[in-house]
C-alpha cells in the first residue's frame, strides 16, 4: 500500500511540475510589450508564439503570408474556415486598432521564410570596355 501510494505521489508531483513548466515557458519568447498587450486583451489564453494551443501558434500564422492589415481585421472579424481543426475565435472587437496592428506586426515579424521582406538582392554586372588605338 505504501509503495502504491508512493507511486501516485510522485506521479501526481511530476505531472504538477510538467504542467508548470509548459504553462510558464512558452511566454518566455514573447517580448514585454508584446506580452502585456497580449495578456491585456487575453490572446495568450489561446495562443503562444511556437505552439499550438486552443488557437494556431502565431509562427503558424505569420507562414499564412496576411498582411498586417489582413491580421487587424481578422482579430476583429475571425473567419474560422481559415483555420480548420481549430475552435473559431471569438471576435476581439475590443482590442484599439492601434494595438492590434502592433499585435499583427510582431506575428508576422515571425515568419522566417523571408516571404516578408522586400529586399532583393542586387546583381550588377562588371562592364568592361576595350579601347581601340
Amino acid at each position: 500500500m505504501k509503495k502504491l501510494f508512493g507511486t501516485l505521489l510522485a506521479t501526481t508531483a511530476l505531472t504538477v511540475a510538467a504542467f508548470n513548466v509548459n504553462a510558464q515557458a512558452p511566454t518566455a519568447d514573447i517580448p514585454a510589450d508584446m506580452n502585456a498587450l497580449m495578456s491585456k486583451y487575453t490572446c495568450i489564453a489561446c495562443h503562444r508564439p511556437n505552439q499550438r494551443l486552443v488557437g494556431p501558434a502565431y509562427v503558424d500564422v505569420a507562414k499564412k503570408n496576411y498582411s498586417n492589415e489582413k491580421i487587424v481585421d481578422l482579430i476583429y472579424n475571425p473567419v474560422p474556415t481559415n483555420w480548420p481543426g481549430y475552435p473559431p475565435m471569438a471576435a476581439m472587437k475590443q482590442v484599439p486598432k492601434e494595438d492590434a496592428m502592433k499585435l499583427a506586426v510582431w506575428i508576422n515579424s515571425l515568419d522566417d521564410t523571408g516571404k516578408k521582406t522586400s529586399t532583393k538582392k542586387s546583381t550588377t554586372t562588371k562592364k568592361t570596355t576595350t579601347k581601340k588605338s
